[in-house]
């Protein structure tokens, strides 16, 4: 599903954000990634969807080599992958029915397969009602919800999730990872940065952590561990 072999990014700057990764991440697996500020967790994430090149070695996803892929296959690419921001990334003109929607009219599916897709994502994440709202009218909660139903609309096979509860208060936090733990339970693979040490030591999953660019811990139900 996701392989990692001899990974290593170096920045322009000279950074070595990433220094030799190897992970393999089996399909309906539930992945949490963690370790301090400055870990290289960010840039692990973003080179599952090729927001960043690794400078050498190997990615695989659902058995395309993102380290051949061209540039014009990487919306392609994306299809496959829905990806959940810290900060929402919602198109705010747009009602919440036209942001989910968006992911399926780039592709060009059918109005009316679109219609149904999209009613039945938000109401997996409790929000039909609230359809025709904007984002402005929603709290951090809601638009979180929305932006993990556009993520799952392709009804994809993997989904990252970075630092998805980062802005949101505790009991808020929980909804959005039962929502997730629904969403993996359908078989769906998932893998999430995060911060939150009580949510990891409660939801036991697979736990990678990562410092200075390496895995240092792989445990399948692990705890987070001695980060800030």
């Amino acid at each position: 599903m996701i392989e990692m072999s001899e990974v290593y990014k170096t920045y322009p700057n000279g950074v070595l954000a990433i220094n030799g990764l190897d992970i393999m991440i089996n399909q309906g697996e539930f992945v949490y990634v963690v370790g301090p500020s400055g870990a290289g967790k960010s840039t692990f994430i973003k080179m599952m969807y090729r927001e960043e090149k690794p400078s050498s070695g190997k990615i695989i996803i659902n058995g395309v080599d993102l380290s051949k892929l061209k540039e014009n296959k990487v919306p392609m690419l994306r299809r496959s992958i829905g990806v959940v921001f810290q900060d929402f990334k919602l198109l705010p003109k747009l009602t919440v029915f036209e942001n989910v929607a968006f992911a399926l009219e780039v592709i060009g599916e059918s109005q009316k397969s679109i219609k149904k897709r999209v009613l039945d994502v938000l109401d997996l994440v409790q929000l039909k009602h609230k359809a025709r709202f904007f984002p402005n009218e929603l709290s951090g909660g809601e638009q979180q919800r929305v932006s993990i139903a556009r993520s799952i609309v392709n009804n994809p096979a993997v989904m990252i999730a970075d630092e998805p509860t980062g802005n949101l208060d505790p009991d808020t936090s929980w909804e959005i990872m039962h929502l997730f733990e629904e969403i993996n339970n359908r078989g769906t693979t998932i893998v999430m940065a995060t911060h939150n040490k009580e949510i990891v030591n409660t939801l036991k999953k697979r736990v990678i952590a990562v410092e200075d660019g390496k895995i240092v811990r792989d445990e399948a139900r692990g705890e987070y561990g001695l980060y800030d």
